[in-house]
């Protein structure tokens, strides 16, 4: 049996980037506070979770003093810098720089629109924790928009500036924009900023040419995962024998009967080492 883990498959820079600066600080510390989970991978968690990370709530985290805190690759409102100050909390700060700098741009995008009565839209999932950083920066005035019957809360009288999360699909968004100019008046004062991660953008194309070479695809992702749900469906699309497990213990014997090649992927937010136990015990069940 051939099998075959994606090579461009598992976490992108940011969340590397957040792993890295956790793991450097326990190599100093016994114990260190995460700001929700550092990833949204259960396995990931609980492995980082045994060296000493302690995942807070925002509730917990307003109540700590003296500490240090990691925000992770997500980004976190300005409320959040606010308490660090106040409680003395020293923030080790993980935010992927182009969370920061999209966090930035719609900053400056709802100061811009303060000053002629318009809206930030911002496209994405309401309760994400990237979402809950983007709209902090309006003050939580943005208008969150993640299907379209969300766009009744939109007054397309007014100027709009629309952004996106970083790791909505690009198909989707491109599909929001369309549906916002089709009621918009001929004068309307709308702009959408492209705000995609190149990364999940491009993990698209790749990954449906990878999943339609195997007869069975193994799709490792966290269930909480915004962005595996998307790259899931996608490699659905290109190959209908697609199965979405968390973990190796989620894999089922009867899914390899008659199969000869299995390709197996997962989402910016799957670790490499899981994959790889995936692939392992694959090949332990066919053998």
């Amino acid at each position: 049996m051939i099998v075959e883990i994606e090579q461009h498959s598992g976490f992108c820079f940011g969340v590397v980037s957040a792993i890295q600066r956790a793991e450097k600080e326990l190599e100093n510390d016994k114990a260190l506070y995460c700001l929700g989970d550092i990833v949204h991978n259960s396995a990931e968690v609980e492995r980082l979770a045994k060296c000493g990370l302690h995942v807070i709530s925002h509730e917990k985290f307003a109540k700590l003093s003296n500490c240090k805190v990691l925000i992770r690759a997500h980004g976190e409102p300005p409320e959040t810098y606010a308490i660090a100050e106040k409680q003395n909390i020293t923030l080790i700060d993980a935010t992927c720089p182009i969370v920061l700098k999209l966090q930035q741009r719609i900053r400056e995008g709802y100061q811009d629109m303060q000053k002629i009565g318009g809206q930030v839209v911002i496209f994405g999932k309401p309760g994400h924790a990237e979402v809950a950083g983007l709209e902090g920066q309006t003050k939580h005035n943005a208008i969150i928009i993640d299907n379209d019957s969300d766009l009744e809360n939109i007054d397309f009288s007014k100027p709009i500036r629309l952004y996106s999360q970083t790791t909505k699909s690009k198909e989707g968004y491109e599909k929001l924009q369309k549906n916002i100019q089709e009621k918009l008046p001929k004068s309307a004062d709308f702009i959408a900023f492209d705000t995609v991660c190149k990364q999940v953008v491009n993990r698209a194309k790749e990954l449906y040419d990878f999943c339609k070479k195997y007869q069975l695809i193994l799709f490792v992702c966290g269930k909480n995962s915004s962005n595996g749900q998307y790259l899931f469906n996608l490699c659905k699309q290109a190959n209908p024998n697609t199965q979405f497990i968390s973990d190796a213990s989620e894999l089922k014997p009867e899914w390899l009967e008659s199969i000869d090649s299995v390709g197996i992927c997962g989402a910016t937010s799957t670790p490499m080492w899981l994959m790889e136990q995936v692939s392992e015990n694959v090949i332990a069940i066919a053998q």
